[in-house]
């Protein structure tokens, strides 16, 4: 037998995304270094996967700015990674702003099991 899984392509790819859970928090100046408002579609990624990638200055996080996909329930959406969540306890969470995460559930869900997603290149 062979060593490759039935997922083709590297994590973080439509075919191989990644999966975490759903939070939402008022975003204001991110790790990026970028000042963001309630209205942006933007996430802050759990530190153990953005710590991955910081070098010294976390402005200059290479995952900054990049582009994602989010499927959860049926409902697909694009954001923004801007920031990093220290709060998320796995690597592959994603803490929303209030208005990307309405479009997903009602805010008194507080938290989404299984949220999917992936870098659009």
């Amino acid at each position: 037998s062979s060593s490759s899984s039935s997922s083709s392509g590297s994590a973080g790819t439509e075919s191989n995304p990644f999966t975490g859970e759903g939070t939402y928090y008022a975003v204001g100046m991110g790790s990026c270094g970028v000042e963001n408002s309630e209205g942006d579609s933007i996430v802050a990624v759990g530190a153990g996967y953005m710590s991955q990638f910081d070098g010294a200055n976390p402005n200059a996080n290479p995952r900054c700015g990049a582009s994602i996909t989010i499927e959860y329930n049926g409902q697909t959406e694009t954001a923004k990674i801007e920031d990093t969540c220290p709060g998320c306890a796995g690597e592959y969470d994603l803490d929303m702003s209030q208005s990307l995460f309405e479009k997903f559930a009602d805010t008194g869900v507080g938290r989404l099991q299984g949220v999917k997603w992936y870098f659009n290149n």
